[in-house]
């Protein structure tokens, strides 16, 4: 009896997609076939092109859009490598009471700096809190040009469902590339004192988001008490 083992159907569709990203068939960025068009190029049902495209959605690998098509993301980084604030504060829903403020305020200095405008230009701002139990464990504000943010749900009281990044996404077709992020150690303003409910040290997170093309999409700031947070990295050594 044969003793070799055949991988499942949707995990040898996996393979098939991951060597053609790896080989540079499908850049960063590329759309892939449809289901449709990969059910008759790898004689395999859609219910198998289907759990492939999932899974290789969950390890990083693509990026799928309802309506739109799975894009190529490319070979994902570690496992071990973690996940920054900045990045994982976009793609987080809201509770119901997360949101303090949200509207259009003219950008601080340093925000139209990042931006690349002038200081007072009109921006979407979103302001909100998250919490460990029943204490609030950071302040998040977002900081997005009009261009980007007009006829979306950023400038509304109301939590999203999903997170900003998604929800951009969804209703801009905005695609996130890389995030530029700097942590520093600072008091908090008196408002991040207020919400928190202490003026002890924070860890302060500033980062710009941006697309492929370079353009900064969106300011990230957050406002970490340093006695919830410790900020830990995990790195090859060459």
């Amino acid at each position: 009896m044969s003793m070799d083992f055949a991988p499942p159907k949707y995990a040898q569709v996996m393979r098939a997609i991951q060597e053609r990203i790896e080989s540079g068939e499908y850049a960063p960025g590329d759309m892939l076939p449809s289901e449709t068009q990969l059910v008759r190029e790898l004689g395999v049902g859609r219910t198998t092109v289907v759990r492939a495209l999932q899974t290789l959605a969950m390890q990083g690998w693509i990026e799928r859009e309802h309506g739109r098509g799975s894009f190529v993301k490319g070979r994902p980084e570690s496992t071990a490598e973690r996940v920054r604030p900045s990045q994982s504060t976009t793609e987080q829903g809201e509770t119901l009471d997360a949101v303090v403020e949200a509207g259009r305020v003219p950008a601080p200095r340093h925000v139209a700096r990042l931006l690349g405008v002038a200081e007072q230009t009109p921006v979407i701002m979103r302001k909100r809190v998250a919490r460990q139990g029943d204490v609030v464990s950071a302040v998040e504000t977002f900081w997005v040009p009009l261009e980007y943010a007009l006829e979306t749900d950023l400038d509304k009281p109301e939590p999203l469902r999903r997170g900003i990044r998604q929800h951009l996404q969804a209703v801009k077709h905005l695609r996130f590339d890389h995030i530029t992020e700097r942590v520093n150690a600072r008091k908090p303003t008196k408002e991040e004192a207020e919400l928190l409910g202490s003026s002890n040290p924070v860890l302060g997170v500033l980062a710009t988001v941006h697309d492929a093309a370079g353009a900064v999409l969106m300011v990230v700031g957050m406002a970490l008490p340093g006695s919830l947070h410790e900020l830990e990295d995990v790195f090859k050594v060459s």
